[in-house]
């Protein structure tokens, strides 16, 4: 994994509008602290847990040094007890397909793993290109 490509999602990926300002920054530059401390790596991108945010929960993140960046698509792939299966999951992606699209895909996802190696050939050769959110922004 390119670690420069690493975006913070909190410690405990707690609703950000639930808690104090005081606890955003723990969880935020907690994890922050510690891929620092292990890759010499500064992280600048965060997605809120759960993608619930508030214009404080985005002025606090501001503060600590983030662009908040969310997605344009998901789909219900969290819940490893209810995965789609392989070909609604794949038509689901390609039938969404968008320029400038920040695709959310959970890594628990059984389907996920399933398919990303095909899904990912089959978009490049739709003219579409993976991008890092450096080179997007």
């Amino acid at each position: 994994m390119d670690i420069r490509k690493l975006g913070n999602h909190t410690v405990n990926h707690k609703s950000m509008p639930s808690i104090t300002n005081e606890e955003i920054e723990k969880e935020v530059m907690q994890l922050h602290q510690a891929v620092f401390e292990k890759f010499n790596y500064e992280m600048k991108y965060i997605r809120p847990p759960q993608g619930e945010f508030n214009s404080r929960t985005l002025k606090k993140c501001l503060e600590l040094g983030y662009k908040t960046v969310m997605w344009s698509f998901a789909y219900c792939d969290w819940d490893e007890n209810k995965q789609p299966d392989i070909e609604k999951a794949k038509n689901m992606i390609k039938d969404n397909l968008h320029p400038g699209e920040i695709m959310l895909l959970h890594s628990n996802s059984k389907t996920n793993s399933e398919i990303l190696d095909t899904i990912i050939k089959e978009i490049k050769n739709q003219g579409y290109a993976f991008q890092s959110l450096d080179q997007c922004l």
